[in-house]
């Protein structure tokens, strides 16, 4: 067995990755594909055992790790539940992934759990108490969290801040990173008529730890507007690719993963996203270091 303590010395590399799913644990194991890391959502890994444990134990002895949550609900009113958390703590103590990350939305309120993550207004109110969880958060299980920008489909006349300032306000105050989602960005920007270029240059990359990159589904409203689903069943546009290429000509060069989360592809397929945002991130490297 691969010892793996040296992984939890060395943060996940600057490279693709991908989401891991159960349909492509054989293909992993069987062929040792090269690609920089995985990533998986903690609420899929919070039983005691069973087969979804035995094959992640057994991709981690070969690959660093990041694990993904979905279910704390960091923007709801209240307290979190703790209990949910202890559960989170539970998988990142038995895997030591190289981060760790979160979502800046809501999804429960009191007893209930949807199964959406919802817009939150950007104010005040709102920030004190995504503070307030983020701190509660990286206390218990001690260490950073990112935090990941939304995609969107309503905004809220009762924000009063933008909501890269928003972003940037609640590292100020906690010390988090980010996660920058470059197709949240998209879609936000498609369904509310404002540049996603513009969202870029102003994003504090300073602080990004990991890029999100997926694929998106069109619909239209009731007006028959368009309007863009962040959907995690298809493949990357040409206008996402185009905005990661943005990103990464800033110098922002970080872990970026390839989600794909619904009607999953053949490895292969999903191996070969992973290959193009390889691709993208060696490019801009050398132009750096070329301009340098």
């Amino acid at each position: 067995m691969t010892d793996i303590s040296s992984w939890l010395e060395k943060p996940i590399p600057a490279r693709a990755g991908v989401g891991l799913k159960p349909e492509h644990f054989a293909a992993i194991l069987e062929t040792l594909p090269d690609i920089g890391w995985f990533e998986v959502h903690a609420e899929n890994y919070m039983g005691a055992g069973g087969p979804p444990h035995h094959y992640l134990s057994r991709i981690r002895e070969h690959y660093p790790l990041s694990v993904h949550g979905v279910g704390l609900s960091i923007g709801g009113e209240g307290r979190l539940d703790t209990d949910h958390l202890a559960r989170v703590k539970k998988v990142v103590d038995r895997y030591q992934p190289g981060l760790f990350s979160e979502h800046l939305a809501w999804s429960s309120h009191d007893d209930v759990f949807y199964n959406d993550l919802l817009p939150l207004p950007y104010n005040e109110e709102t920030l004190a108490t995504v503070v307030a969880h983020i701190d509660q958060v990286q206390d218990a299980i001690g260490r950073q969290m990112l935090l990941e920008n939304p995609a969107t489909y309503v905004v809220y006349k009762s924000s009063d801040m933008e909501e890269v300032d928003f972003l940037r306000e609640v590292v100020a105050r906690t010390g988090c990173g980010l996660l920058l989602d470059v197709n949240n960005v998209f879609v936000a920007g498609t369904n509310h008529d404002y540049s996603p270029q513009a969202y870029l240059d102003a994003f504090p990359m300073e602080h990004v730890g990991e890029i999100h990159l997926a694929g998106h589904a069109e619909s239209v409203d009731d007006a028959g507007k368009a309007v863009l689903i962040d959907a995690h069943d298809r493949a990357l546009v040409d206008q996402v690719w185009a905005l990661f290429e943005r990103v990464v000509s800033k110098g922002v060069r970080v872990p970026t993963l390839i989600e794909w989360d619904n009607d999953v592809p053949e490895w292969e397929r999903l191996f070969e996203e992973a290959k193009k945002a390889d691709k993208i991130l060696e490019a801009a490297h050398r132009d750096v270091a070329i301009a340098v």
